[in-house]
């Protein structure tokens, strides 16, 4: 069981813009987590922030932060720009990999929706820099091109009514060359929405990452 250490509200330099971000920080933390969600979402997104918050008690830090600015958010293309959402996330790592609070702390990403192609695109790129990835309901799908080259431990987790992205999670599962796992949670739609699934969702993911996230 882990108290916070801090909670704060962070602006992340991105070259010529900032994005906000929500910090939360474990004592003796094992890990942090980055939250890429989904299309439509952003930094307060109550289903990440209630994983964020399970995963907190259980001793692992995170930043949820907003992938595009408002601007950007305006473009309704933006929100299914893979390439750009993907660099945006390998962004925000790099300047966690260049705190002096966080730099030290094993990294793992968790995506929702269409957040969990950037997330497994990112970790594509990033390779060894990233420990675990977590996708909840999400489109590997749609990073398709990216699958042959993650080798990063994947977790993807998919609702029992969720029946054409359970299908679409298959296919991605069969072109991911490293270990990779699906789950399916019985009884839960897209946004598990249902009473306890989120609550499944959280110890899944809090499981894979003490298993995974490693000095």
């Amino acid at each position: 069981m882990s108290t916070i250490k801090t909670y704060k509200e962070i602006d992340i330099p991105i070259g010529e813009i900032h994005v906000k971000g929500n910090l939360r920080q474990a004592q003796n933390s094992k890990g942090i987590i980055l939250f890429s969600h989904g299309s439509g979402s952003s930094r307060l997104s109550s289903r990440n922030n209630y994983v964020a918050d399970i995963l907190l008690h259980n001793g692992f830090s995170s930043l949820l932060f907003d992938l595009l600015t408002p601007q950007e958010d305006a473009i309704y293309e933006n929100r299914f720009d893979i390439e750009l959402l993907t660099d945006r996330l390998v962004s925000v790592t790099k300047w966690v990999r260049n705190n002096k609070d966080i730099k030290q702390l094993p990294l793992g990403y968790f995506g929702a929706s269409t957040g969990a192609a950037s997330a497994l695109s990112a970790a594509a790129k990033l390779e060894k820099a990233i420990s675990a990835v977590v996708s909840r309901g999400g489109r590997p799908d749609l990073a398709m091109k990216d699958l042959s080259q993650v080798n990063t431990p994947t977790l993807l987790l998919v609702g029992g009514n969720d029946g054409v992205v359970i299908e679409l999670n298959k296919k991605a599962k069969a072109n991911i060359p490293g270990i990779c796992e699906l789950k399916i949670i019985e009884g839960a739609t897209h946004l598990f929405s249902e009473p306890g699934k989120l609550d499944l969702v959280a110890k899944e993911t809090s499981d894979w990452f003490d298993t995974y996230l490693t000095l």
